[in-house]
Parts: structure tokens; C-alpha cells; sequence
């Protein structure tokens, strides 16, 4: 980005990017810059090279708790300390020692969303995953260790507040996203522990602490969900998609629980999936980003029939797309809420349709092994080529699709028979 004398109106005017980070440096102090994040978040920086010559950059503050005036005196200060022959950044260092919870969790978030820390495969966390990490830190964590220090913290206290997470002590209504209430439970109790554990874990890597003071904490196991739907259920589920077709449910939404029935991919998979990637005539998509990394995937002749029978439009580019905007479409839950009450089943999540094709391709008495390679979390010893190419995981891939098609298909002609009968 060009050099101009940092003003309230050019930090104002700074636009978010579509990923990573951009920095407006300032024309008069030299190292002197405002860096905007694709979320938004705009913090005051400064860039130098210390005593020894190695460049160093370090937070002055965020836009808003700060001026102008206020970030650009600090930088001076910085910068003449450098002169004096010390370090902003080992000062920075000796104060984060006395971080508070709340304040590691603000380092975190900012410096993951800059891609400064590697999550799986050695690769930036993803903005999803932030999301949810911000969305627990704010309503859990927070609340309840915020203000402690965190070399102070121990293992029983992380493990208290685990507890009093999967018992209900921060439960509150949601403002925004899906669901209608933070309530707390086993589940999410153990992922609160794991995101503390983790930026405490990030924060010792990158040498804010010495320690990790609650390495050792023992998570709550969380009930793993074995839901799946039966061959009665299937066929009930036809029927249902049948009768929401004709009567006017969104189409799209009914694709996308299609596709998520006919292939096992995740939600996010089918939700983000763009008409680029897929290969009708080899028979695959090609996924650049998955919870396992880019990854080829099958894709059988039933769940291909219901992606091309999705409408485009013009400037969005996925498969399933919103109704406003280039993105995707993103209201599944609601409509399998929709489908699953005209059925008459309960306790189904997208997860459960993912699950059901795994079971099916069970019972048509396909390895685990290749069952994992179909669900594209195959492990580390099955080879590149056999999760991408084998010609065999395509037929176990169609035979699967091709057999749950199968089971739509006749809930949807008993819909057609009672209409013929009435």
C-alpha cells in the first residue's frame, strides 16, 4: 500500500482485504503503520530493526483506543529506545508475562487472523475456525477467567471452568448465528478447554511465556454422535423431499441435503463447493481447502444429477448459491429441520446424513478403510493416489450413492402413489 502521512481520515478510509492483512505505513515516522485485517480490525504497528539488525514488529494498539497522534508518539518513543540500544519487542515480551487471559485471547485472535499462527498442517488457521474460537472465547472463557493472569493460571482452574461450562454457568441467548442459545454442555465444555490450551500452547511457541501452566488439564469426553439414518428413514426422508418439492420449499436447500445424503461430504464441503471444481466427466471435485487440506473427492452419477440440475447465477460461482450476494447457500439446518418434521423423524443433524452414507457403504460391505477414504479423512498410510485416483473408491463411492438413490426413489413413488390414490 502507498506511504501517506497517517490521518483519522486515512486509517478511517482503510478497507478491509479478502484475506490476510494490509498495512498503510506512515510517510512521517519511518516503520510507523496501521494494519487493517480481512475482519476489520484496524491496530496501530510499528516496524524497526533492533540493536542487532534483525527487523521486528510489534503492536502499539488497536485504531479507536488509540489516535492518530497518540500511536505515532508511541512509535517515537519506540524508536528512540532502539537508538538507546534496547528492544520494544523484549519489553513487550517481559510485559506479556503478566497477560491476562482476556488479553492473551486478544493477542491470539489477532495475530491467527493476520496467518501469524500455523494450525493443522502447518498451515494459517482458517477464518471459520477463528470464528468459533472468538465466538467461545467471548461467551465462555471470558467470562470466566478473563481477568486472570495467565502464569497464574493452574490446571484446576482450567478444569473448573470446564465444569462449570458443561454445567451451564455461562449459558445465555445467542444475538447472531445459528442456534438460539449458548447452553453450555459436555461437548462444548471440552472444546473450551482445548481452545484455551491451545493459545496458551501458541502463546509459549512463540515465546510470550516460559511454561504452559496447564499443560496436563484432562478434557470431558463429549458423546460421540453415532445417529444415522435407517433404511425406513431414508425412504421416509424420500417421500419428505419429495413433498417439499411440490410444495414450494427453497430448491437449493433441497439440493444441498441431496448432496449431502448422495456423496458424505461435510456441510461446509457441499455449501462452499463451486461449479469450477467439479469434473462431471471424471467423476470428482477438487476441493483446495477441507478439514484434511485440498483434497479430490468422488462424486457419484446421482449426487452429479442433482448439481447440474442447480440453477446459476450470474456472478456467484458456487454450486449452491445465496440468494443475495457471490456467496453460498448457507440455511441448510433450517430446511432439514422443515423435511425431517414432514417425515416424522427426529434427532438429525447434516452430520447425520454424513454418517448414514458411511453406514450404508458399511453395510454393502466396503472396508474401514475405505469408507474413510470415501468420507476424505483416509489416514496417513493410505497412499495419495488411492484416496485421489483409484478407480475402485469411484465404484465404491457410485454404489453407495447409486443405493441410497435407490431408497429416495421409493419413498418418493409412495408419495406418488398416495397422490394417485387421493
Amino acid at each position: 500500500m502507498p506511504t501517506v502521512k497517517l490521518t483519522k481520515r486515512s486509517v478511517d478510509g482503510l478497507l478491509p482485504p479478502a484475506k490476510g492483512q494490509a498495512v498503510l505505513w506512515d510517510a512521517e515516522v519511518r516503520g510507523f503503520g496501521a494494519r487493517i485485517l480481512s475482519s476489520g480490525t484496524k491496530t496501530f504497528i510499528l516496524q524497526y530493526r533492533n540493536p542487532e539488525g534483525i527487523q521486528r514488529r510489534i503492536n502499539i494498539g488497536r485504531y479507536g483506543i488509540l489516535t492518530v497522534d497518540q500511536a505515532r508518539d508511541q512509535a517515537k518513543l519506540h524508536l528512540a529506545s532502539v537508538i538507546q540500544g534496547e528492544d520494544p519487542a523484549d519489553e513487550n515480551r517481559r510485559a506479556r508475562k503478566g497477560m491476562t487471559v482476556a488479553e492473551m485471547c486478544d493477542w491470539y485472535l489477532i495475530e491467527a487472523r493476520a496467518g501469524n499462527i500455523l494450525g493443522r498442517l502447518n498451515r494459517p488457521i482458517k477464518a471459520s475456525s477463528l470464528d468459533m474460537d472468538e465466538s467461545r472465547i467471548k461467551t465462555h472463557i471470558i467470562p470466566l477467567l478473563g481477568k486472570r493472569v495467565v502464569t497464574q493460571l493452574s490446571i484446576a482452574d482450567v478444569e473448573q471452568m470446564q465444569s462449570d461450562v458443561k454445567n451451564g454457568k455461562t449459558a445465555k441467548a445467542r444475538t447472531g448465528g445459528r442456534g438460539g442459545k449458548a447452553t453450555g454442555g459436555a461437548g462444548v465444555a471440552s472444546r473450551c478447554l482445548g481452545t484455551i490450551q491451545a493459545i496458551i500452547g501458541h502463546a509459549k511457541h512463540k515465546g510470550l511465556l516460559a511454561n504452559h501452566p496447564t499443560q496436563g488439564a484432562k478434557k470431558l469426553a463429549s458423546k460421540k454422535r453415532t445417529r444415522r439414518l435407517s433404511v425406513a428413514e431414508i425412504e421416509m426422508l424420500g417421500k419428505a423431499l419429495a413433498y417439499a418439492e411440490q410444495n414450494h420449499e427453497n430448491p437449493v436447500a433441497l439440493g444441498v441435503l441431496q448432496t449431502l445424503l448422495l456423496t458424505g461430504y461435510r456441510r461446509e464441503e457441499a455449501q462452499a463447493m463451486q461449479r469450477a471444481w467439479v469434473n462431471a466427466t471424471g467423476g470428482f471435485v477438487s476441493f483446495p481447502d477441507t478439514k484434511g487440506g485440498a483434497q479430490v473427492r468422488a462424486i457419484g452419477p446421482a449426487a452429479l444429477k442433482v448439481i447440474q440440475s442447480q440453477a446459476e447465477i450470474v456472478g456467484n460461482p458456487h454450486v449452491f448459491p445465496s440468494e443475495v450476494g457471490a456467496g453460498p447457500y448457507t440455511a441448510v439446518s433450517s430446511c432439514l429441520d422443515r423435511v425431517c418434521k414432514l417425515a416424522g423423524i427426529s434427532g438429525v443433524t447434516p452430520h447425520t446424513l454424513r454418517h448414514t452414507f458411511g453406514s450404508i457403504a458399511g453395510e454393502l460391505g466396503f472396508s474401514e478403510l475405505t469408507i474413510r477414504a470415501m468420507l476424505g479423512h483416509a489416514s496417513q498410510n493410505v497412499t495419495q493416489d488411492y484416496i485421489h485416483i483409484d478407480e475402485a473408491l469411484k465404484l465404491a463411492i457410485q454404489r453407495t450413492s447409486d443405493e441410497i438413490a435407490r431408497l429416495l426413489e421409493v419413498g418418493a413413488a409412495r408419495l406418488q402413489t398416495m397422490q394417485q390414490a387421493a
